[in-house]
């Protein structure tokens, strides 16, 4: 096997837990420290998040993996064997669709619809009480899903690296 598909599956895998992290922050304490704000509060500091994001190297790394990952992803289907083929495989199956189809479908429709809504109205704080409860539960599942992305490419590395 090529250093570089290993160098490759590392640097993916290495992005991916990157990605999972952000998620998991927002997971574990970020939505949780908002949920304890008044509902303007919160639902303002999650506008004020929402539109950093677009000037975020987060940003970046997360959109950067659709590509990369397909890409490679058919690379491996056409030119490599074995297990780490369908690891690598999986990892690109696993982050599109955990992750960047969940985004897509689930969470960007949530932010549009916060970010339309004056944070200080009445309308704001009923939907802030089901946006965060929902949000948080799509989030999960793209933590999960980048989390096991980065664990696919080291699995990848591991069967590349015994066939060399």
């Amino acid at each position: 096997m090529e250093n570089w598909v290993l160098y490759l599956c590392l640097s993916l895998g290495f992005v991916s837990a990157l990605v999972a992290g952000v998620f998991q922050s927002f997971s574990d304490f970020v939505m949780a420290g908002l949920a304890r704000t008044k509902p303007a509060g919160g639902s303002e500091s999650m506008q004020h998040i929402n539109r950093t994001v677009f000037r975020s190297v987060f940003l970046t790394s997360f959109l950067s993996l659709v590509p990369l990952t397909i890409g490679f992803a058919l690379y491996a289907a056409l030119q490599t064997r074995g297990a780490g083929r369908a690891f690598v495989i999986a990892a690109a199956v696993t982050y599109v669709l955990a992750v960047f189809a969940v985004t897509i479908a689930g969470n960007v429709p949530m932010n549009k619809r916060l970010d339309r809504l004056d944070h200080a109205s009445s309308e704001a704080a009923s939907y802030w009480r089901t946006y965060r409860q929902t949000w948080t539960r799509w989030n999960h599942v793209r933590t999960i899903g980048s989390a096991a992305t980065a664990a696919l490419y080291l699995l990848a590395v591991a069967a590349f690296s015994s066939t060399a």
